[in-house]
Order: C-alpha cells, then sequence, then structure tokens
C-alpha cells in the first residue's frame, strides 16, 4: 500500500449533519474522562474509615445531678435560661456516634417526648445529655 498525502480531501469543508446539531466541546471532552468500575467504592472507603465515639454510660450520680438540674430548669422555665449542653448523637451508618455542644436559651422541657427544646428550635433528647452548666445554677450544684 502506498503513503497518501491526503492532498485531495484536506481542503475540503468538514461534513456536518443536517439533522443532529454539533456536540458542544466539554461534552465531547467528557467521552475521555475516566469512568470508575466500582461506583460507590470511594464512599465505602470513606465511610468506614470514618471514626465514631461510644456513648459514655453515666454514674447514677452524674444522672441524679442532671435530673436536679432539669427540675430546676422545669421550674424557672418562664425565665428562659441560657445553657450548654453536651449530648450524643447517634450515627445514622454505624455504632456510636459524636458528642455536640450547645449553649442557647431553653425554651420548653417536653416531658412527653423527653426533650430539651431550644429557642432556635433544636430538640435533645434529655437521655444523650453528658451535661449541663449554666450560670443559672451558680452556687447551686456545686
Amino acid at each position: 500500500m502506498s503513503e497518501k498525502n491526503y492532498d485531495d480531501i484536506i481542503e475540503l469543508p468538514c461534513p456536518t449533519s443536517k439533522r443532529h446539531p454539533r456536540m458542544p466541546m466539554m461534552d465531547r471532552a467528557a467521552q475521555f474522562a475516566p469512568f470508575a468500575a466500582l461506583t460507590g467504592y470511594d464512599d465505602a472507603i470513606t465511610e468506614t474509615g470514618r471514626l465514631t465515639n461510644e456513648k459514655i454510660d453515666l454514674s447514677d450520680e452524674t444522672k441524679e445531678r442532671i435530673d436536679l438540674k432539669i427540675n430546676f430548669l422545669i421550674d424557672n422555665i418562664e425565665e428562659n435560661p441560657e445553657i450548654t449542653v453536651t449530648y450524643f448523637v447517634p450515627d445514622k451508618r454505624k455504632s456510636g456516634g459524636e458528642y455536640l455542644t450547645v449553649t442557647g436559651k431553653l425554651k420548653k422541657i417536653d416531658g412527653y417526648e423527653q426533650t430539651l427544646l431550644m429557642m432556635d428550635g433544636l430538640k435533645i433528647s434529655i437521655f444523650e445529655i453528658l451535661s449541663i452548666e449554666s450560670d443559672f445554677f451558680h452556687g447551686l450544684f456545686d
């Protein structure tokens, strides 16, 4: 087979379909992008490596102290005291979870749902509380 220079077609216009519009350059480049043969594999590796904390078992003394503080807050709820609560948030995907600390004004204590309702709408389960602190308790529980 002889080598051709393509001189006979090099100057011809590029054929264009009258039915189909030209593909945008970004879409043309995407055809050559790598693909993930194992979809979800990277997410699974990331999830496995994500650390969670175990929930701390509180002593009876600590539980009693939290109960006393909650009862004091119930008696003084109309003042909407500012409190700092550290509580456990269970992880939705694996065992364990994380401890969060929030500070805000208390709006309500729901005895039926056993939750603290903060002014910003956050609900905290009483059973997940690790500690409650407030200037409101000054000198009462030390």
